[in-house]
């Protein structure tokens, strides 16, 4: 079954084709900065990982995470190896971060490590990697309720080289409890002569009860390999298939294995059967031929408008020409070579065939340089080494020196693809051509995680629905303009919005927290000076700085706060104060 080709459907009634820009605002946003007792566990990338892919997927990483189902709780891994949890329910009372586990295996022994990360899973379930290449599957009790929350090890295993959790969910059937994770790695290749020599690999496992229905094992283990690291990777709720955004396409291992036999099986097949090459007066065909031929083998029948050679019986070309041919002046031979020569005079001189025998494609067709040349020569009018030739001209070409940076887009366009968990096949692909993938925010815990895509200058926030195939991605909210102002963004690190998208925001590596609100209506009234309409809502832009010099690690945004976790403190900055 072929994927289906799929667009996203942007909802008018959502965009503000009158929206004029956001305005600084210089209120005050309250910030409170709490000290951490050890440091970030920042795993700093080696000399040998050096390629982009691996920039992206470790460099860039995340280390704050949120918990979808408890409001304003963030957690961290310090360097002692204890994940720390930071509940907020009043600013003005905030307490020290709470251990709530600690990792049983001393991470700083490894010298092969990568970050630790954890995924929330369900209100009771966690997901963890320390980094090693060791997959936890913790049952935590009900969070955010000290009575009932006590982590326990359900699931621990070694699953070969080190890599980053990125998504899990938790299913719970008729058959038992079972819970599939997504593992990224970044893996070195060396068949791989081009490019960095790395791929990446994403290995989706699924981990179930057995049936005495008390202990974990792994069921399913399936892995993708493609040359990008994935923008989104997400597993749909019921486990049933895998959605993925990237530049370059993902495919199961096992279907490569498939598709690369059925390529060298075709290629084998595709050896064309004869050559021929043209003039404006004749046509040549040469038909490689068994050793030991002779012309008694041979038998050629030379109509005007049609051919059928034959070999030893069998049939090699048949059917009708292109155009007519003077039949009685044709002729053939055999080559030293142990070729068949078969020439062939035009009717029609000056007309160049597109091919030899109507609808037969065992041939190919060898073009002479000399026509080559011809071809190139009569197209040269239409080309040029200056960037503007005709400087004078009335309407001049585009000039790229003119476009701004937030203008211009990666070269290869991405692409949204949806897997099938039984098939392994793809049955859903969205080509993003210029739709530049911007961040991803979980708006209901209880479904796939949103993302957010650049459309022409705003920003729009997509919600995958993996149980309606007909039309399975929702545009549900847009934020104005937010787009290209991103894009100005030299410095950004993180991006980030509020699951009620009242706001959007980003941070930079250092110090500056940028925030974007929705237009909300105006406590006095304003003007337009140009226009002279009233203007009755405006959308703020809000600056904080952060006093300290340290790299900023982690960035989490909640309905009511943005938290901004650096190596040895987190920052609450309160936006929002309605509840």
């Amino acid at each position: 079954m072929e994927a289906a080709n799929c667009s996203l459907r942007v909802k008018r009634p959502l965009l503000d084709p009158r929206f004029e820009g956001y305005k600084l605002s210089l209120e005050p946003l309250p910030c409170y900065q709490l000290e951490l007792d050890a440091a970030v566990a920042e795993v700093k990338l080696r000399d040998d990982q050096y390629t982009l892919e691996h920039m992206h997927a470790f460099g860039m990483y995340n280390y704050l995470h949120c918990d979808p189902w408890c409001q304003d709780s963030v957690y961290f891994i310090d360097s002692l190896g204890r994940i720390m949890n930071l509940s907020v329910m009043l600013d003005t009372a905030l307490g020290k971060p709470r251990e709530v586990f600690r990792l049983p295996t001393d991470m700083t022994a490894y010298d092969n490590r990568l970050c630790a990360s954890i995924h929330f899973t369900s209100p009771t379930w966690v997901t963890l990697s320390d980094g090693t290449g060791r997959l936890y599957v913790i049952g935590t009790g009900d969070r955010g309720k000290s009575a009932s929350e006590k982590w326990e090890i359900m699931f621990n295993e070694e699953l070969g080289n080190p890599f980053i959790l990125i998504h899990s969910v938790s299913m719970l059937k008729a058959e038992g409890h079972s819970v599939a994770a997504l593992l990224l790695r970044v893996e070195k290749e060396d068949l791989d002569m081009k490019g960095s020599g790395f791929y990446v690999s994403l290995e989706w496992v699924t981990i179930s009860n057995s049936e005495d229905n008390k202990r974990y094992e792994i069921t399913k283990r399936h892995i993708l390999h493609g040359k990008s690291v994935p923008h989104y990777a997400a597993v749909e709720p019921d486990g049933s298939g895998l959605m993925v955004i990237s530049y370059k396409s993902f495919r199961f291992v096992q279907e490569n294995l498939e598709e690369n036999m059925e390529e060298d099986a075709s290629e084998k097949r595709k050896e064309p059967l004869y050559y021929w090459q043209q003039t404006e007066d004749d046509l040549t065909v040469t038909v490689r031929l068994p050793e030991n031929s002779t012309t008694e083998d041979i038998q050629i029948q030379f109509l005007p408008n049609s051919i059928c050679i034959m070999l030893k019986a069998i049939r090699i070309l048949e059917g009708k020409l292109y155009s007519s041919i003077d039949h009685e002046s044709s002729a053939w031979v055999i080559k030293e070579n142990n070729s068949l020569e078969i020439s062939l005079i035009k009717k029609s001189e000056g007309l160049m065939w597109p091919e030899l025998v109507v609808g037969d494609n065992k041939g190919e067709l060898i073009r002479d340089a000399a026509e080559c040349a011809a071809i190139a020569e009569r197209l040269m009018h239409l080309t040029s080494e200056e960037l503007n030739p005709n400087p004078e001209k009335e309407k001049p070409p585009c000039n790229a020196q003119e476009l701004e940076e937030c203008d211009i887009f990666f070269e290869e366009s991405s692409s949204l693809c949806r897997f099938d968990g039984n098939t392994l096949k793809t049955t859903h692909v969205v080509n993003l051509g210029s739709n530049q993938y911007l961040f991803s925010v979980i708006v209901n815990p209880k479904d796939m995680p949103c993302f957010c895509l650049r459309h022409d200058v705003d920003a729009l926030l997509w919600q995958p629905h993996s149980s309606q195939r007909e039309d399975m991605w929702e545009h549900i909210a847009t934020f104005n303009a937010l787009g290209y102002v991103q894009a100005s963004k030299r410095d950004k690190k993180f991006f980030a919005c509020a699951p009620n998208s009242s706001y959007a925001a980003l941070c930079e590596c250092l110090r500056r927290v940028f925030i974007y609100r929705q237009p909300a209506p105006t406590a006095t009234v304003l003007y337009n000076r140009k226009e002279g309409r009233h203007v009755g809502q405006v959308a703020k832009q809000q600056v904080a700085s952060l006093e300290t010099n340290d790299p900023i690690l982690g960035f989490q945004a909640t309905n009511e706060r943005l938290f901004v976790l650096t190596t040895k403190n987190l920052f609450l900055i309160k936006v929002n104060t309605e509840n």
